[in-house]
């Protein structure tokens, strides 16, 4: 049995991810200080919710027969000192590393700050896994490309992050490599074009235009169209990203910080999605400026992540979108 461990696990993705751990028979803790996290994400799960990590190795001398199905929320930094030891001590086989700040626009206003964690912290995070650790799967973002009109997107254009979030992604995409060549830490980078589906909080930082809209909807608020709509997004539903997880941290062999793309490698506008919800849903629409950091269209090429992780989307945007739509409870016209 595999004991793993989800950093930002009460999050969108994590939450979602751990799920399909606990299906698959994986032993998971996870780890999340709360700052984007929803415990209701968790709901219907065994849980053993810990106060911080020193109680980690308590709960364990004290639980040598630990339920598989028993997941325990540590509610802590994934950099904490307790949570890094218990890493040093080689307590999993696999680390899922989601957590972050995630927002764009966010880390334009504070870089310093999210450069703390998305960077400092999530070396550290490497530095305790080292010997320790069979391998990481770090969650990686589609913004390392900027914007590009050489569509769709592989993993060999070179990189050109235009935010500090993009950067700091990039930064660890990097280091990752770099933690092979030195250390023989084995690293795997996700690179996430546009995720949505249930579980996702339409006023949370990892919020897609998607769900920001199905909560407007579903408080009757208005939507909000930034810029002209003519902007297109390979939009990728939460299970397909869930089984890429998986299937990177399972691939046999070595993968050395290898980067993929995680999408559906397709795209759609938000003009498109507008005037289908105009069709079947009572909105009002309120058109904004363009946010700063954004690009235009994304598009990824999945090729690569296909051949070598047998990766394959299954979950298309409209069959997605509709169980979105489900799972917030919005009824039509």
């Amino acid at each position: 049995m595999k004991k793993v461990l989800v950093t930002g696990g009460a999050g969108f993705i994590g939450s979602n991810l751990t799920r399909e751990l606990v299906k698959q028979g994986y032993m998971v803790d996870i780890v999340d200080d709360m700052s984007n996290g929803h415990l209701e994400l968790l709901d219907g799960l065994k849980l053993r919710h810990l106060p911080n990590s020193f109680f980690l190795q308590h709960y364990n001398n004290q639980t040598p027969d630990r339920p598989q199905e028993e997941v325990v929320f540590v509610e802590d930094s994934f950099a904490s000192l307790g949570m890094l030891q218990h890493i040093y001590e080689k307590n999993y086989d696999f680390i899922f590393h989601q957590a972050a700040i995630p927002r764009v626009s966010y880390s334009v206003e504070n870089p310093g700050e999210t450069t703390d964690t998305n960077v400092s912290d999530t070396v550290r995070l490497f530095e305790a896994s080292i010997d320790n650790v069979e391998r990481i799967v770090f969650a990686s973002s589609s913004s390392v490309y900027g914007g590009s009109e050489d569509l769709p997107i592989h993993e060999t254009k070179k990189k050109d992050p235009r935010s500090p979030y993009a950067w700091q992604k990039s930064c660890i995409e990097d280091y990752a490599e770099l933690c092979y060549s030195l250390y023989k830490l084995d690293i795997v980078c996700l690179r996430y074009f546009n995720v949505f589906g249930p579980g996702q909080h339409g006023d949370s930082p990892y919020s897609t235009a998607v769900s920001a809209w199905c909560h407007a909807i579903k408080n009757g608020k208005m939507l909000r169209s930034d810029g002209t709509g003519e902007q297109s997004r390979d939009l990728c539903y939460v299970d397909n990203v869930v089984a890429a997880n998986i299937l990177a941290a399972e691939r046999s062999g070595l993968l050395r910080g290898r980067c993929y793309n995680i999408a559906c490698g397709d795209r759609i506008t938000n003009r498109e999605i507008l005037d289908y919800l105009n069709t079947n849903y009572d909105i009002t629409v309120r058109d904004t400026p363009w946010r700063q950091g954004d690009v235009m269209h994304t598009q990824a090429n999945i090729d690569r992540a296909i051949e070598e992780l047998c990766y394959r989307p299954k979950v298309k945007f409209w069959d997605g979108f509709e169980k979105t739509l489900n799972w917030w409870g919005i009824n039509s016209k």
